[in-house]
């Protein structure tokens, strides 16, 4: 059943870009109308252009918001004047609990780079590229203190990425693994991947392991 938004232009606003990410994760970019989405939250079609012109601009404002959240979290959570396996433990922790909470923001991210144009999708990877140089930058400091062994630091942080992000493809709340066991379990692969010796482990992933 369609949904009755109110006159605030703030809410309605924000009931779109819901309605929006539920719609294109569902069925995809191309193929969810304006139409359709605007039945959804219980507006007139033309309705929809007052916030968003084109289809492509409700897109784009999708991804950037996306981009800004995770960059804003990670600000939140990186710890100041820590060593490179606590930055990286903290980093990994954020990035899955992001990722688990916006499942459906996180696959549209994913999966609808290709229908942004060239100057916009340019944008959005540059938001990309700044958010996993900090990443770049944890590893290549852990590996030059001998806290971490790498050969390829830009490699390994694109598997961690991809291993971290992918876990929207198969973790479901309820089932199996909370998302403290899954955290506590992905951060002991990471700081086997990365070459950290068990005795540089960090508190915050000891921490993490005790409340299992």
């Amino acid at each position: 059943m369609a949904r009755t938004t109110g006159s605030d232009g703030e809410k309605t606003e924000a009931a779109i870009r819901e309605a929006a990410v539920n719609l294109i994760a569902r069925f995809g970019y191309e193929a969810m109308s304006m139409r359709q989405l605007a039945a959804e939250v219980g507006v007139q079609a033309a309705a929809l252009y007052r916030y968003f012109p084109t289809k492509e601009d409700l897109l784009y404002t999708l991804m950037r918001e996306h981009m800004e959240g995770l960059a804003k979290t990670w600000e939140a959570a990186r710890p100041a004047n820590a060593g490179p396996a606590q930055r990286l433990s903290a980093y990994v922790e954020n990035h899955i609990a992001f990722h688990i909470e916006r499942r459906q923001a996180t696959h549209v991210s994913n999966m609808e780079l290709r229908s942004l144009s060239p100057e916009r999708l340019t944008q959005i990877l540059r938001m990309r590229t700044a958010y996993e140089k900090e990443l770049r930058a944890i590893l290549r400091d852990g590996a030059e203190a001998d806290a971490f062994s790498i050969d390829d630091t830009g490699l390994t942080a694109m598997a961690l990425i991809q291993m971290m992000t992918g876990v929207i493809v198969w973790f479901r709340p309820g089932e199996r693994l909370s998302i403290a066991e899954v955290t506590a379990t992905y951060l002991s692969m990471t700081m086997r991947l990365v070459g950290a010796a068990s005795a540089t482990a960090p508190r915050v992933f000891l921490d993490a392991q005790r409340t299992l």
